[in-house]
């Protein structure tokens, strides 16, 4: 990530540095170019100026002064790519010929009704901008590549030393020791960073003290539950008409199982496991199931039912979805399992006129479907009529 981070920089300042070379080496062409075209524009103007000044003292209009600036006239006597434009109706600009001349065309009238006289400079002998990149270019050239390689060097650079603080702070936190102090290198400095830093360690300094309490108090309540519970259970189970008070500790061991599974899911690891021998064993735990015959019973399963997830918590999941399937349905209740497109469908019947009831934790749907989340399944109920139906997605 930090990597990346670190590359993008350069590439920004790379870029940067990039479009602001090309913008200063246009802006220095066009710049040169418009002061030279200006240059000759305003040589044109003198020399027009002049040769009305002459006209006006002495009735006549003599040679232009420059050389490279001739008097024309008529239109008849341009070269032709400057007649074309004259009969186009431009009478002064810049006239580029490729391959050829470059002219700057200025038209002059001495009087305001007289016909139009031509000032035609040939400035292609003294463009000095193309004779210098003619002559010149590749050393200018050199120097430009070296000067942007000595800025995109210095870009890595910058780019490596503003992020090397936080590919340090990175290192420190993938290297934290599971207890002691939080101290990183950076939480020193006096800028975004440091802050950052101390911000971070103090948070995870409080982050691993609550953790550490809240399996101090999982593990207390766990052993403070499950000793008087056991103790509950063998007294209850010699006691006479009992039956309704041992169910309901039976249920509360059970809701304790879940919750203390759920407590402990982010250490349990997913690996395969055959789902199929969890049913049958969940089924041969329920009391008079295992006399069951196929009218009661209909398992469609296939022989080898391999999925990912964990054993434990799997178990758990069938337990409750199997035994409140049989205490819903009632004495006389049919179950039907099946499996098919990744889904264990458990439905029982309802005997009509049965309330619907269910015991203990058996109804907290939610805890059920946020045991089968914490192995990356699903769960859905689906009451109806005369069935029940759970669909347990697996993966």
């Amino acid at each position: 990530m930090f990597s990346a981070i670190r590359h993008g920089l350069f590439a920004a300042l790379a870029g940067f540095t990039v479009l602001l070379c090309l913008c200063y080496t246009a802006l220095l062409l066009v710049v040169s170019y418009v002061t030279e075209d200006m240059l000759v524009d305003r040589l044109l103007e003198r020399e027009a100026a002049a040769l009305m000044a002459q006209h006006a003292r002495h009735g006549s209009v003599r040679a232009p002064g420059l050389d490279l600036v001739r008097l024309h006239a008529s239109a008849a006597t341009l070269p032709a790519p400057v007649r074309a434009e004259v009969e186009a109706g431009r009478e002064r600009g810049e006239i580029f010929v490729p391959g050829a001349a470059h002219y700057h065309l200025r038209a002059l009238r001495l009087t305001p009704d007289g016909a139009p006289l031509w000032l035609l400079a040939d400035v292609g002998p003294i463009l000095v901008v193309s004779r210098l990149f003619h002559e010149v270019g590749g050393v200018l050239l050199l120097v430009a590549l070296g000067l942007v390689a000595l800025a995109l060097g210095l870009a890595w650079w910058l780019a490596r030393r503003l992020v090397a603080p936080l590919q340090v702070l990175a290192h420190e936190v993938r290297t934290l020791p599971a207890q002691g102090r939080f101290d990183f290198a950076a939480r020193m400095r006096r800028d975004e960073i440091g802050y950052l830093a101390d911000k971070l360690g103090t948070a995870m300094a409080g982050l691993h003290a609550a953790l550490g309490r809240e399996q101090a108090f999982t593990r207390d309540v766990s052993h403070e539950l499950r000793t008087p519970l056991t103790v509950l259970k063998n007294a209850l189970a010699t006691a006479p008409d009992s039956g309704g008070a041992r169910a309901q500790v039976d249920d509360i061991v059970a809701t304790i199982d879940v919750l203390f599974a759920l407590a402990r899911a982010e250490t349990l690891p997913a690996a395969p496991f055959e789902l199929r021998a969890c049913v049958e064993d969940v089924l041969l735990r329920q009391p008079g199931v295992g006399d069951w015959d196929e009218a009661r019973l209909l398992l469609d399963l296939p022989d080898r039912l391999a999925v990912t997830g964990n054993r434990q918590l799997a178990m758990l999941l069938l337990e409750n979805c199997i035994g409140n399937a049989l205490f819903h349905g009632g004495p006389g209740c049919r179950l039907a399992l099946s499996f098919a497109d990744g889904v264990l469908a458990i439905v029982n019947s309802v005997e009509p006129g049965r309330p619907g009831a269910v015991r203990g934790f058996l109804h907290g749907h939610d805890l059920l479907a946020r045991l089968a989340a914490a192995m990356g399944w699903s769960v859905r109920f689906e009451p109806g009529a005369a069935s029940y139906r759970v669909a347990i997605a697996v993966r």
